[in-house]
């Protein structure tokens, strides 16, 4: 299903995005800023993939588009579990050059949106690191709340990252998107 948002649209991967999604992967800048870690990804590696790649019952990706800047970035919701209506949030990757404008926002309120309405789960979790504040403005700004702090949780870029876990609760979504009129 295609999801519309204020200023996204959230569609299915295509074969099409392939190399834009290679270039976020393989982005060092992007890299520093996600909590995890990922192999470089070839172009052959990238089709082996997406051959084996579908959504599921437990993941669904989505691209990230704008009418006016075109695919975006990459989002979805992995480890859903229908019997405890709980999902995590899969992160999300902007490009650069159009990083603050409101696209991650739109984008998890649109897929909030989605997972509490049509999907009926009751929870998403999601993480940042703690000194990525631009990861955690934004995911408070869409109602999520801090839950704990990992300490010294991932290794990333020669150092020890303390992250930032936060969730939200369907009914704290509904009730922050008519707070803040976000839907109107």
């Amino acid at each position: 299903m295609i999801l519309k948002g204020k200023i996204v649209t959230l569609r299915p991967i295509e074969r099409e995005d392939l190399d834009f999604i290679i270039s976020l992967v393989n982005d060092p800048e992007i890299e520093k800023t996600i909590v995890g870690w990922a192999w470089p990804v070839s172009r052959k590696d990238e089709e082996q993939w997406y051959a084996n790649f579908k959504n599921s019952d437990s993941t669904v990706r989505y691209i990230i588009e704008t009418k006016d800047d075109g695919v975006v970035g990459l989002t979805g919701l992995t480890n859903i579990d229908w019997k405890n209506g709980s999902a995590k949030g899969a992160g999300i990757r902007i490009k650069p050059g159009v990083q603050t404008k409101g696209l991650a926002t739109d984008a998890y309120m649109t897929m909030f949106r989605f997972a509490f309405g049509e999907l009926r789960l009751h929870r998403i979790n999601t993480s940042a690191f703690e000194d990525n504040i631009a990861s955690l403005r934004f995911q408070e700004k869409c109602g999520c709340k801090r839950e704990g702090l990992q300490r010294e949780a991932i290794f990333k870029n020669g150092v020890y990252k303390n992250v930032v876990t936060l969730g939200i609760l369907a009914e704290e979504y509904w009730e922050h998107a008519r707070t803040i009129g976000y839907w109107d």
